[in-house]
């Protein structure tokens, strides 16, 4: 249960916090990394949702919004066999959802035949800054599986990371790449073209680069 009385406590000054078991840690923890790394993306969101989204997209992200928190928690909460209460977990039913958003979003759009900037709206600008905030978490959160280990370890050991809160982020941020073209639309999608200012090396990039600026136009 979270009960916020006051949000100034002064038990962190000397540059340590607690995980949600209540077990004691360094601010540097790469857990805590890891899910601090969850908050700035959430907010990355929330600024992508103050400007202003697509009905549908913004009624996704406001889910997702909520679950972030869940996978802070995650991160938060060491995987232990024998936990004093249960904790709350990402679980696959999460995951699916994210990638049957990913259809309904990605398979009216058009194939890429190359890497998109970012850019365009205001909105879609900022889901592509949540994107790269979400994989940076993702990283953090492998960071930590290394450290401590994938699910649950010995009784006497510090406890590990849940694998399917990693897989989460993983499909979270190909679900805001998705987002951003959705939200810019097909014309909005501005192609990398590789060595652009340069002649193309041989025939192969030749080729490549047409197919890029075929695209372009027909976009």
């Amino acid at each position: 249960m979270v009960n916020l009385t006051r949000i100034y406590t002064r038990t962190g000054d000397a540059g340590s916090t607690r995980l949600s078991d209540m077990s004691e840690t360094r601010k540097t923890d790469v857990r805590v990394e890891a899910y601090g790394q969850v908050d700035e993306a959430n907010s990355v969101l929330g600024i992508a949702l103050a400007v202003g989204l697509p009905d549908a997209v913004a009624e996704v992200l406001t889910e997702v919004q909520n679950e972030l928190f869940d996978v802070g928690a995650d991160l938060a909460t060491p995987v232990v066999p024998e936990p004093a209460w249960a904790p709350l977990r990402i679980t696959q039913q999460s995951i699916d959802r994210l990638e049957a958003w990913c259809d309904a979003f990605g398979d009216p759009l058009p194939n890429l035949v190359s890497f998109i900037l970012p850019g365009g709206s205001l909105g879609a600008a900022h889901l592509h800054l949540a994107r790269t905030v979400v994989r940076r978490a993702e990283r953090a959160g492998w960071a930590a599986a290394e450290a401590y280990g994938l699910g649950e370890q010995e009784p006497d050991a510090a406890g590990g990371v849940n694998p399917l809160a990693l897989t989460y982020l993983n499909r979270l941020s190909d679900l805001l790449f998705i987002l951003t073209r959705a939200v810019n639309g097909a014309a909005g999608d501005v192609l990398w073209v590789p060595g652009k200012d340069r002649a193309p090396a041989d025939a192969r990039a030749e080729r490549q680069r047409s197919r890029i600026e075929e695209a372009q136009r027909e976009g």
